[in-house]
C-alpha cells in the first residue's frame, strides 16, 4: 500500500480538473470508472467516454484565473490495492465532495468510481451565514 502513489493520483486529478485536461484524467481514471451524483435529482450516472467529453467543452478554472481550492481529506485502504479518497474542490461557484474509490490495476492506481456533491457558494452562506474554505 501506497499511500504517496495515491496522493499522486489525487494530486493529478486536482490538475486535470483545474485545466480541463482529459488526457490527464484520462490517465487517472480506469476506463470503466463511474461518475455519479443525485445532487441535482435524479441519478446523474456516467461514463468515462460521457463524461471526459464535458469537461472538454468547458473553460477551465485555470483559464479564468480562479485560485485553486482543492484539498484531501482523507485516504483510507481497504487493502493493498483497494483505497477510497475523500476529497474538496471548488469549480466557479461549486464547491464539491468527492469521495474517489482507487483500485491498484496493472501495476497503477486509479480512478475506479467518482461519486460527487456539490453545493454552490451562495447556498452555503444561505444555510450557514459563513463562507466555508475547501
Amino acid at each position: 500500500m501506497s499511500d504517496r502513489e495515491v496522493r499522486s493520483v489525487l494530486a493529478d486529478y486536482f490538475d486535470g480538473l483545474y485545466h480541463c485536461d482529459t488526457e490527464l484524467l484520462a490517465r487517472v481514471f480506469h476506463p470503466e470508472a463511474v461518475y455519479a451524483t443525485a445532487t441535482e435529482g435524479p441519478l446523474l450516472r456516467l461514463g468515462m467516454d460521457e463524461y471526459l467529453p464535458i469537461v472538454a467543452r468547458r473553460e477551465s478554472p485555470a483559464t479564468r484565473g480562479e485560485v485553486r481550492r482543492d484539498r484531501i481529506v482523507s485516504v483510507e485502504f481497504a487493502g493493498p490495492v483497494t483505497a477510497l479518497a475523500r476529497v474538496e474542490c471548488a469549480i466557479g461557484p461549486r464547491r464539491y465532495t468527492d469521495l474517489l474509490t482507487l483500485l491498484r490495476v496493472d501495476g497503477r492506481w486509479q480512478i475506479i468510481a467518482k461519486v460527487f456533491h456539490f453545493e454552490t457558494e451562495t447556498e452555503s452562506r444561505t444555510e450557514t451565514g459563513t463562507e466555508h474554505e475547501g
